[in-house]
């Protein structure tokens, strides 16, 4: 796990503002740095920089930039490839100098070309640069765990980066402090994106909150040669599952122990680690049944896990993961934590997150991470178990709303027809008013997206609050589309971007068992009856955790990692928010229509009562629209001037 920045193009930074840029991710890779600036034939200068968290072969021989042996190749990378020792015995023509996974994309390029990304399992981002052919390729793993930015160095605004030509250069970075850093950023903030963001509380790639600037995508190759970009998808869930579905695993009990196997396998690749290792433990499913195979493939050495209690108990979980701990034989470590503990860390999140990003989570996530550094390097976790496996509380709505639907519709056209629409109940109306086919598991909320766009000064060309291409996705089951799109923007955009920055402030290494590509992709042929059965979410899971941990300890209402937004916002944020809405900061800031920022903020602040159309109701807008001005006052005189 690393951090790693460089530029290619007709302008030339010095090897002391690369070495500048790279340090601002000193917390991603405090344990060596390495700066390398060279001019080619072309007329072109290319740098690449990395700062180094030691995971596999913790001597010198690890450094990077990393070079092949003649020279020709050269990589920074961050990221673990799992299935590396696989591929080193098949790159017997290669001489290896280290034990390092670096070494071996080095050794596969050189074997099979940019296509050898297609033969690695793990998560990774990278920058190679081949000589020979004076062609920089970044490359982005398949779920989007490793972040990697760009920015377009043009005279124009781009809107769509897959074709470019004619660009001056090309920066990139895993996080947006080193571009921000760049002797000659211009940052200019990308307004029509803002809505979207105030309703999603993240923003997904391949925008970012930069003009010019943009998240390579997850499974994604840009390939830079000459002043032009090309773009090629290698993975996508879409696709991906087209084609896996049409190959069904018809029996349960087989997809059961064949998912099981798969997952101790991925589980097994994630215990590779020259360092110490533990698990993030919250007692629920997916961090259990992680943390239940780590224990099994380790035996009688008790696998470190770790997990935060809440003072308040509405929040906290620490009892049954206590308890889970003590069924498995884990070496658990536990905090409790109180909600001055959270309000520390309100002040950190634009430094450690970059841009605006306002799930809230991130501060327990960032606490627990803190918890597992004391002790570990490497933490593993339960991640992206909802998304494929159908586990969030949204898909229960979506299975309702889809049976509703006909109603709805009919609801829509006779409410619309004599003029009482908008006299319809509110849950009436929800189903009612759901009939774009492009967002049809994205409802129930349009009274935030309303406000969210009414805040905007400039509502010409603001960017859709929702998703609008669920038509592109194989299949008519509205939970399958929504665990799709969630798999291509929640998932990357918040839940893994989340934790990446949340672990890397402490300089830990987050890996996902979940997210192997064999078990994703055997999760696409798994049918979706056996994940959502009789009602019962991640049902196929679950029953693999029952073979490790009894039922009544897991049955239970999830909680997950919440915090008192509306407490908080009321009360000790209440100054900061009101400063930061000031209606001359905003007219003065010139992003927001101030007035009607004002009047929701002042209505928030009046009505509390939990309800439609109440403040509390808008606790989570409220946060987004906090925390984006939160960030702006961080950034703002370094990078706006």
């Amino acid at each position: 796990m690393c951090g790693i920045c460089g530029f290619i193009g007709h302008k030339e930074i010095s090897g002391e503002e690369l070495r500048i840029m790279n340090d601002t991710m000193y917390h991603r890779g405090p344990d060596d740095a390495g700066v390398e600036i060279f001019t080619e034939k072309n007329g072109y200068h290319a740098g690449m920089a990395q700062r180094r968290l030691s995971i596999l072969d913790l001597s010198a021989l690890g450094h990077q930039p990393m070079h092949s042996p003649d020279s020709r190749i050269t990589v920074v990378y961050n990221g673990e490839i799992y299935n590396y020792r696989e591929l080193k015995k098949e790159l017997t023509d290669y001489s290896f100098r280290s034990g390092t996974d670096t070494e071996v994309i080095i050794a596969a390029y050189l074997e099979w070309g940019i296509s050898c990304v297609e033969r690695f399992n793990g998560m990774f981002a990278f920058a190679l640069y081949d000589r020979e052919t004076q062609e920089l390729f970044l490359v982005r793993d398949r779920a989007g765990q490793k972040p990697l930015y760009y920015w377009i160095d043009a005279d124009r605004e781009i809107a769509d980066p897959h074709e470019i030509t004619g660009m001056q250069g090309l920066v990139y970075a895993s996080e947006l402090k080193p571009l921000m850093a760049c002797p000659c950023f211009k940052a200019e903030i990308r307004t029509d994106i803002l809505p979207r963001f105030l309703y999603q509380q993240y923003i997904n790639a391949p925008e970012t909150i930069f003009r010019n600037v943009f998240k390579l995508e997850p499974g994604m190759i840009l390939r830079f040669h000459d002043g032009e970009i090309r773009l090629q998808k290698y993975w996508e869930p879409s696709s991906v599952y087209s084609q896996l579905v049409l190959d069904p695993v018809q029996d349960y009990e087989t997809a059961k122990q064949e998912l099981r196997e798969k997952i101790r396998d991925a589980v097994r690749m994630r215990l590779i680690a020259d360092v110490p290792l533990g698990a993030f433990l919250s007692g629920g499913y997916d961090s259990s049944l992680i943390s239940a195979v780590a224990q099994e493939i380790l035996g009688s050495r008790p696998l470190k896990t770790f997990s935060i209690g809440f003072k308040d108990e509405r929040y906290d979980e620490s009892g049954y993961a206590r308890k889970v701990a003590e069924a498995l034989g884990t070496d658990h470590t536990q905090m409790v934590i109180g909600e001055e503990d959270m309000l520390s860390l309100v002040e950190s999140i634009p430094a450690y997150f970059d841009e605006p990003m306002a799930d809230s989570s991130q501060i327990p996530t960032m606490l627990v991470s803190k918890l597992a550094r004391e002790h570990v390097t490497v933490a593993l976790s339960g991640d992206a178990g909802d998304e494929f496996f159908c586990g969030y509380n949204v898909y229960d709505m979506i299975a309702k709303a889809q049976q509703l639907d006909r109603l709805g519709g009919i609801a829509y056209r006779a409410g619309s027809a004599l003029g009482i629409y908008d006299k319809l109940p509110l849950k009436v109306r929800i189903i009612a008013g759901n009939r774009d086919p492009e967002t049809k598991s994205q409802f129930g909320m349009g009274s935030y997206a309303q406000t969210a766009l009414g805040f905007m000064a400039d509502s010409e060309r603001l960017v859709p609050v929702n998703y609008p291409w669920e038509s592109k996705y194989p299949s008519h089951n509205w939970q399958v589309r929504r665990m799709l799109l969630d798999m291509e923007t929640y998932l990357p955009g918040d839940i893994l971007a989340k934790v990446d920055r949340a672990s890397m402030k402490y300089s830990l290494e987050n890996r996902c068992p979940l997210l192997d590509k064999e078990v994703m992709e055997y999760s696409f042929r798994i049918p979706h009856e056996f994940k959502y059965k009789g009602g019962s979410k991640k049902a196929i899971l679950k029953d693999i955790v029952y073979d490790y941990l009894p039922k009544d300890l897991m049955e239970r209402p999830k909680k997950g990692f919440s915090v008192p937004l509306d407490t908080w916002l009321r009360g000790p944020l209440r100054d900061q928010l009101l400063a930061l809405t000031d209606r001359d900061y905003l007219i003065r800031q010139g992003i927001f229509n101030a007035q009607a920022v004002q009047d929701f903020v002042m209505q928030y602040m009046k009505t509390g009562d939990a309800g439609p159309g109440t403040g509390r109701n808008y606790s989570g807008l409220c946060w987004s629209l906090f925390i984006f001005q939160q960030w702006y006052e961080h950034f703002r005189s370094e990078v706006f001037g």
